[in-house]
């Protein structure tokens, strides 16, 4: 396992890298343990930690250290030891448990996790004298602070809970390119529609593979999910599951499969085809603005090797988190909407998302976020 930490080595780092690096100690987290459970194919869940201070406004520190623009920024401290609450539409920055200390040869990315960005919390990590929201360079050694921002609702977070992910990754870029994906298309499926996969002629490569709305919904009618608003607080602490009405209205298409989407209103949808991870791969979704600059999907992102991958699986459905800017927008069945990037893996891991239980996503047919299903919430669970 030492010699899959060699310098030489190019790639996305699998779940047994991950525990190698940990080892290293290229990412720990003082007196806290980092619970094998936090582990996932390809990243590591990070942490709060135990301090929130409520900011003026958002920030990069460019040149400087991040607690040196604490100092003329924070607007005061929040205790988060035993959980509090977090207002909707105010930034916070908290510094997370844990820290990195990454060879010349390692960089890393961070996202939200999924069931984070399905609850319209937008999060970004910061890094001291980072001019990127959520990029670590190579050779990194500090703290890692994470940028958290409730849109649609206020929350209830403590210490320890997980937002979003760090993957680590080693060499140059390993990203396919358009090429690569329709050729990877024709010998390993990346998505599905019907009985059978996307036809070449029918997938939509540009920089990424573009996923479409499905507007078509059950028998019932209803094919997603808009946040309300003005809501009661979501406690992310409670192992009992919110009342899905209390926050979520039922989304119901037109006449001709259409939606007019609310300016500025968040919509929790679900893409018409089926995608398939191979487990040699990691893919994100990015987000994606059209030329008008009137949409944005997705804010989260990690898609890990083996989501809809398996034995007689023909792919899993992704969720999709829609916001119109100014003016309200039309999308209909079928439009393009999403994108897709992949990374090649250093190596495949041990363990592919799928293979626990907790991997809460596969083959989903629902939008809402973990936090919103019973029985499935717990602190360090995988997304």
């Amino acid at each position: 396992m030492t010699e899959d930490l060699d310098p030489k080595i190019e790639g996305v780092l699998n779940d047994d890298q991950l525990r190698v690096a940990l080892q290293r100690g290229y990412v720990h987290a003082g007196e806290y343990r980092i619970d094998d459970m936090r582990i996932q194919p390809a990243s590591i869940d990070l942490t709060l930690g135990e301090t929130a201070h409520r900011l003026r406004a958002s920030f990069l520190p460019d040149r400087d250290r991040v607690e040196r623009k604490l100092s003329t920024l924070s607007q005061g401290t929040i205790d988060l030891r035993d959980g509090n609450f977090l207002e909707y539409h105010v930034p916070y920055l908290i510094e997370l448990r844990e820290q990195l200390n990454l060879p010349p040869f390692l960089r890393a990315k961070a996202n939200p996790k999924s069931s984070t960005g399905r609850i319209d919390v937008f999060t970004r990590l910061i890094t001291d004298n980072a001019q990127q929201f959520d990029e670590v360079r190579s050779g990194y050694r500090g703290k890692l602070y994470l940028e958290v921002v409730p849109i649609s609702f206020p929350i209830k977070v403590k210490e320890g809970l997980s937002l979003n992910q760090l993957r680590l990754i080693a060499g140059r870029s390993q990203r396919l390119l358009d090429t690569d994906i329709r050729k990877l298309h024709d010998r390993k499926p990346l998505l599905f529609l019907g009985s059978g996969p996307v036809l070449q002629d029918g997938l939509a490569v540009s920089d990424g593979l573009f996923l479409s709305i499905d507007l078509h919904g059950e028998a019932a009618g209803a094919i997603g999910y808009q946040a309300k608003s003005y809501t009661r607080l979501l406690d992310l602490t409670s192992p009992d599951p919110p009342d899905i009405a209390d926050f979520w209205e039922p989304v119901r298409p037109e006449r001709g499969d259409r939606i007019i989407l609310q300016p500025g209103a968040f919509y929790l949808l679900l893409s018409r085809e089926r995608v398939r991870i191979p487990p040699d791969l990691a893919s994100e979704m990015v987000a994606y603005d059209p030329t008008s600059g009137e949409l944005r999907t997705h804010y989260a992102g990690f898609f890990d090797p083996g989501f809809g991958w398996g034995d007689d699986v023909h792919g899993s459905r992704a969720a999709l988190e829609v916001r119109a800017h100014d003016v309200p927008f039309i999308i209909e069945h079928g439009q393009s909407v999403a994108k897709l990037s992949f990374e090649k893996m250093a190596r495949v891991p041990s363990r592919l998302y799928g293979d626990q239980s907790s991997s809460h996503y596969q083959g989903q047919e629902t939008t809402l976020s973990k936090y919103f299903l019973a029985g499935q919430l717990a602190l360090y669970d995988l997304d």
